[in-house]
């Protein structure tokens, strides 16, 4: 009993572990955060072992991991707003009276003309972080994660026409968003 125990124990970590790369991105741009994604990743994963016995067969895996990821997050940042930001200001010397050219720090060399334009925001992913975050989850599982509205709404944890709403509603500000975008790289926008 105990061996058959353990099998599917071991199984079941091996299903879990199937979706990770999934839940790393999701994590990512649930916390815009490598660390923070990677924590999240991490201790959803552990959520998911330790309550395996929750699991019901049948039920799709990825939509209860995502749910499993999504409530972690949900609980992560309610407790992080409730506790106020310590900042150690010890070390802190004041400025001085004369401080530096800051167009010292920006002369052009050869390779960094590539360096700085690979840090230029992308306008499609900033007018994503721009959305609410209802619409920006619901369109990023729809649009890049390609997650049925079946799927969402089980994630999510809303009935399926409030996920139908949100993709609606996302991806409609959107469109307002990037009209002028749209129209610079020739996509007519009617």
């Amino acid at each position: 009993m105990k061996t058959a125990t353990i099998r599917r124990s071991k199984e079941f970590e091996n299903l879990v572990l199937e979706h990770i790369d999934l839940l790393y991105a999701v994590a990512l741009r649930l916390t815009r955060n490598p660390a923070d994604a990677e924590d999240l990743t991490q201790n959803t994963v552990v959520k998911a072992l330790r309550f395996h016995d929750k699991f019901k067969e049948g039920t799709y895996i990825k939509a209860w991991l995502l749910t499993i990821l999504r409530n972690t997050f949900i609980n992560e940042y309610r407790r992080k707003s409730r506790r106020p930001t310590e900042v150690d200001l010890s070390g802190i010397e004041a400025a001085p009276d004369s401080l530096p050219d800051p167009d010292i720090f920006f002369e052009p060399h050869a390779g960094s003309r590539k360096d700085l334009l690979e840090l230029v925001d992308d306008p499609v992913r900033k007018a994503v972080e721009a959305l609410p975050d209802d619409f920006r989850e619901a369109v990023i599982m729809a649009d890049l994660e390609d997650m049925s509205y079946k799927e969402i709404a089980d994630v999510m944890g809303c009935p399926l026409g409030t996920v139908m709403s949100r993709l609606y509603r996302g991806r409609k500000m959107l469109r307002e968003l990037l009209g002028d975008y749209a129209r610079e790289h020739g996509v007519r926008v009617g």
